[in-house]
């Protein structure tokens, strides 16, 4: 416990992580390594809380069709039970006889109406039928613009196509030691220019007899590179000015280390910043490792290959 006293005699903490200092109300980690927030908020109702909007814009590309499908089909099946409550017998057109025949072909006639793409082989005859169809039509064309709205925001909202390696090492450096991670951006169309990386650690320090979660701003060999083409090697020197600095593994495990990083740089495509967080806790930190090489020479002589599939390959030293 003397190393967790020592840090705060010659490191100022960072109280702008935005984090608590309290060490009985920390989760296991403070950012999730996809840059998101280990944080679930309460005390609001749910309403209040989510966003349609935001929530749409930020899942996952398969969640995102899931939920458009779904939404297709259980909206289809609201108007088909308006449509068969109403009567059935005011749609002309209608061939079918048994039950099962006869809903399918209302529901396919609603699907019809809310596409506005109306075949004509059955149509509305009641004004029952008329008004569930026009507001069906209205519906339709609202939602085919929502939708519209959500998939070009999805592609045209900046985003940073990086991936960081699975491990930050403790590596040689210099006659020394150093903290190290890697990230790379891996889309080939994609030119991230004037990118800063921001690392800070959060870790538990004894003071008084008490613990509470101190942060720091670490220092790096660099801060900020003008391009980005290949992977970037973000380093820590371990020295007399470190939080890690006569630090073992166990001594991360006890301090609950946790070294989060965010990284913002210019896209050429997006013609805007964009920015993404990662974060490694105490165990996925380890000791006496050096990451492999991860780029080399094509065959001709000419190009340089970047391996992508080798962010997080590491060797013993």
């Amino acid at each position: 416990m003397a190393t967790h006293k020592k840090i705060s005699s010659f490191l100022k903490a960072n109280n702008d992580t935005g984090f608590s200092n309290k060490a009985d109300t920390a989760s296991s980690r403070f950012v999730n390594k996809d840059g998101s927030y280990n944080l679930r908020k309460t005390g609001l109702g749910f309403i209040n809380r989510f966003s349609i909007f935001q929530f749409m814009l930020t899942i996952s590309r398969w969640k995102f069709i899931g939920v458009i499908l779904l939404f297709y089909i259980v909206i289809n099946l609201f108007f088909t039970s308006i449509y068969l409550m109403v009567g059935p017998e005011q749609l002309q057109g209608m061939i079918g006889a048994e039950p099962w025949v006869k809903f399918k072909e209302v529901y396919f006639f609603s699907t019809q109406t809310f596409t506005t793409v109306g075949y004509g082989r059955v149509n509305p005859t009641g004004d029952g039928v008329n008004m569930v169809a026009s507001l069906e039509s209205l519906t339709g064309l609202l939602s085919l613009a929502i939708a519209t709205g959500l998939i070009y925001g999805r592609f045209a909202r900046p985003k940073a196509y990086l991936i960081f390696s699975d491990h930050a090492l403790i590596s040689p450096f210099q006659g020394k030691t150093a903290l190290m991670f890697r990230f790379v951006n891996y889309k080939n169309n994609h030119s991230l220019t004037n990118v800063d990386v921001k690392v800070n650690v959060g870790m538990k320090v004894q003071t008084d007899g008490t613990f509470t979660y101190q942060y720091y701003t670490l220092a790096l060999e660099r801060e900020r590179v003008e391009s980005l083409p290949m992977s970037w090697t973000v380093v820590h020197p371990i020295d007399e000015n470190s939080p890690f600095y006569g630090f073992t593994h166990e001594d991360m495990k006890v301090a609950d280390v946790e070294v989060y990083a965010q990284i913002r740089g210019y896209d050429d495509v997006f013609s805007d910043m964009v920015q993404q967080r990662s974060s490694y806790t105490y165990h996925e930190i380890l000791f006496g490792r050096k990451f492999s090489k991860m780029f080399h020479e094509s065959e001709d002589g000419m190009t340089t290959v970047l391996e992508l599939d080798k962010l997080s390959h590491h060797h013993e030293v």
